[in-house]
């Protein structure tokens, strides 16, 4: 339920706060006040459009704030929290002294619209985008406005209404015809493929067995590239290498000394070594650096040893030169067409005898696809029968409880005609054309919605639908804008009489210029407009019973201090209470 709405800088609204409450509101305000920026406030809540031209003039921005109060277990309340929401929880108290049991959660939403169009939503304190609030509209608000009319006119929109009033086992139903439907489009497009791209695969399969019969003979292994260039390196340097590592190991460890040849390295520190064991008693510092210059001498020795292996291996061999020579550029020729190094080409090989053993079976998929497609034909045809015969039962439905609402809106001779017809083909939605067709009067031909009956009759039918239609929604809150436009009299009245039907089950919120409506209500807002010579603003109040009579006074006659409308407005509001009451 919507709790509250605070509204500023939109349109002519400089600042408005709506208190709401369960049962009827009603919101009512002269030609130009503002009402309509009410119901844009809180499209704006529920993800709609954003608009800079919405924006007062002057004002940075225009900001609608809004407070909901919705099941703390609920779908509303945990996809919220998905989105990093806060909810402030709270106890329910249903009124049978369970209080505490249930629990009900406040959501904060907002919406920004800057004067560049730019717009930010806002849910529980967190920023959110803007089709999340949209996303969680469905199950918070149904929006019923004069639009609707043009809505209902087209073909999709009807049998959306029947659908939705058919009920949750259709919805069902219609589920799994969607996820049959949507198997049936992808196995007659893969189907479709393979038909019609022989040449492609076999093109792309020759392809393929050329780079793997290629990969095959190569045969890289892993990291092969790279040791084999480390390889080549060394065996293209071969004499350097030798020439080097023969000095270093005579440094270090010289075969034979001579008069001319200096001592080598392992010599000397052995040299010094004993040096310092002659006298180290004497000293324990001379001991320290002893026993260093053993440590020394250990890794010169092992240095030494490890040279001499090295230059016992390395060996110039011409052939072994000329085969990793060879291997490196079948190497490098692989990875010039399949991969920037070895690892991506083997990757390649891999998934190239995927899609190889893909292509090879693709004429016995043909077959199985085959199958599958008459398989889910059968199904479909079947589900589809379903569907119509349910429609069909719906239809009946939702034009008896129509009529029923028609008769109680002074159109006791109305008739609306569900119509439900076999489409040509398949679709989506099944295999039915829906269309909603109105009698207005005993042996009128029934015609189209829009084109058969008044503005005032359309207007009664769309509410009509709207308050049978709601039996079926589970949203807490149904807001009407305007929907009695052309209509008057007795039936306005009878719009007010189902309105306040519909709110003993659910929040209603209406925006109205009928008395007769708005005599029914549990709780009158007026949007007053005020004038300081340049700037008009609207603020929107809540009227006490004193209120309330010159409103409607006002709204009876334009003269709300007549003491004659005031009576009629007092009779209007008597009248209402009692139907009420009764």
């Amino acid at each position: 339920m919507l709790e509250e709405m605070r509204i500023r800088g939109l349109g002519v609204i400089s600042e408005a706060t709506l208190e709401l409450a369960g049962g009827l509101t009603v919101v009512t305000g002269e030609t130009g006040a503002g009402k309509t920026m009410v119901v844009t406030g809180l499209q704006l809540l529920l993800g709609g459009r954003a608009d800079s031209g919405s924006v007062r003039a002057g004002a940075p921005a225009a900001v609608v704030e809004g407070s909901f109060r919705v099941s703390a277990a609920g779908a509303v309340a945990d996809r919220a929290r998905e989105a990093g929401a806060e909810l402030e929880e709270l106890p329910v108290d249903d009124g049978t002294g369970t209080e505490g049991e249930d629990r009900a959660a406040e959501l904060l939403v907002a919406r920004t619209v800057g004067t560049n169009g730019r717009s930010r939503a806002h849910l529980g304190g967190r920023t959110v985008p803007v089709g999340l609030l949209a996303e969680l509209a469905d199950d918070l608000v149904a929006l019923h406005g004069q639009s609707d009319q043009l809505l209902l006119r087209s073909a999709a929109r009807q049998r959306e209404a029947v659908d939705t009033f058919a009920g949750p086992r259709f919805a069902k139903l219609l589920g799994v015809y969607r996820t049959r439907f949507a198997r049936r489009q992808e196995v007659s497009a893969l189907l479709t493929d393979i038909t019609t791209r022989a040449r492609e695969r076999a093109q792309e399969a020759d392809a393929l067995r050329v780079g793997l019969e290629e990969l095959e003979r190569v045969d890289p292994k892993p990291g092969e590239d790279v040791a084999v260039a480390e390889e080549l390196e060394r065996l293209s340097n071969v004499e350097d290498l030798r020439l080097a590592a023969d000095a270093a190991h005579r440094a270090l460890v010289a075969d034979e000394l001579t008069a001319d040849a200096p001592a080598d390295a392992a010599g000397l520190v052995g040299s010094a070594r004993k040096q310092l064991d002659a006298v180290a008693a004497h000293d324990p510092q001379l001991q320290t650096l002893a026993t260093k210059l053993a440590e020394v001498g250990y890794t010169l020795v092992d240095v030494a040893t490890e040279l001499s292996e090295y230059l016992a291996n390395l060996d110039a061999d011409p052939a072994r030169l000329e085969h990793l020579l060879t291997r490196r550029a079948d190497l490098a020729a692989l990875r010039r067409k399949y991969g920037e190094d070895i690892a991506s080409v083997l990757e390649w090989g891999r998934q190239a005898a995927l899609r190889l053993h893909e292509l090879e079976d693709a004429d016995d998929r043909v077959d199985e696809l085959r199958a599958e497609l008459a398989r889910l034909d059968s199904e479909l045809a079947e589900l589809a029968g379903q569907l119509h015969d349910a429609r069909v039962a719906a239809g009946r439905r939702l034009a008896n409880g129509v009529g029923k609402e028609l008769a109680e809106l002074a159109m006791p001779h109305a008739e609306l005609v569900v119509r439900v017809e076999r489409a040509a083909q398949l679709a989506s939605h099944g295999g039915d054309d829906v269309s909603l067709l109105l009698a207005p009067h005993s042996g009128a031909e029934p015609r189209p919605l829009g084109k058969g009956a008044s503005g005032g009759e359309l207007s009664r039918v769309m509410l009509a639908l709207e308050v049978v239609l709601a039996g079926s929604d589970a949203v807490p809150t149904f807001v009407f804008d305007e929907v009695d436009a052309g209509v008057g009299g007795k039936a306005a009245v009878e719009i007010g009489r189902r309105l306040a039907a519909l709110a003993r089950r659910a929040q209603v919120i209406v925006v109205t210029h009928l008395p007769q409506v708005a005599a029914f209500a549990d709780r009158h807002l007026v949007v007053v407009k005020s004038e300081d010579g340049r700037v008009t603003s609207s603020g929107v109040h809540r009227l006490d019973d004193a209120d309330r009579v010159r409103e409607l006074a006002r709204m009876l006659a334009g003269q709300e201090e007549s003491e004659s409308a005031q009576a009629h407005a007092e009779e209007l509001l008597a009248a209402a209470r009692a139907d009420r009451r009764g």
